[in-house]
């Protein structure tokens, strides 16, 4: 199946304050997307990043709750060389944070067909990356439902 990879926003965006529609539907696309993980339609990699960050997360339900899916997803990228040197590549070239270069640099290692974010400045900095299709889960749902 198709592989994907989904940063630590996309994980959080259901617990965010659901204020505003774009949240809201970010929310909702990025539930559709983890029943398609579920149904093992789509395989998830995981990383030793989503490890980190999310164990710096205070709210301990959130946190087990996405730790969980650690357990449902088919590859888990460890902390290599390679990723780390291709992260720290990706960080110069597109001025990107570190942590979010490490997230890139992990789908592109796991050979991730995309990269889900909800995260506007990453997508918009990293949507030229040629090994990697960067994209906004509501985007995403629509590619699985063949509209792009």
């Amino acid at each position: 199946p198709m592989k994907i990879y989904l940063d630590n926003s996309c994980f959080n965006r259901p617990y965010d304050e659901q204020v505003y529609e774009t949240i809201r539907l970010e929310a909702e696309a990025k539930l559709f997307v983890q029943e398609k993980i579920y149904n093992g339609a789509i395989g998830l990699v995981w990383s030793f990043m989503l490890d980190f960050e999310n164990n710096a997360n205070p709210y301990d339900n959130q946190k087990e709750s996405i730790a969980e899916w650690k357990q449902i997803s088919c590859e888990n990228v460890a902390a290599e060389i390679a990723v780390l040197e291709r992260a720290r590549d990706v960080a110069a070239t597109y001025r990107v944070k570190p942590k979010d270069a490490i997230h890139v640099a992990s789908a592109i290692f796991a050979h991730c067909d995309y990269f889900l974010t909800t995260d506007r400045q990453l997508l918009k900095k990293v949507s030229s990356l040629k090994e990697i299709r960067t994209i906004n889960p509501i985007d995403f749902i629509q590619i699985l439902e063949g509209k792009l």
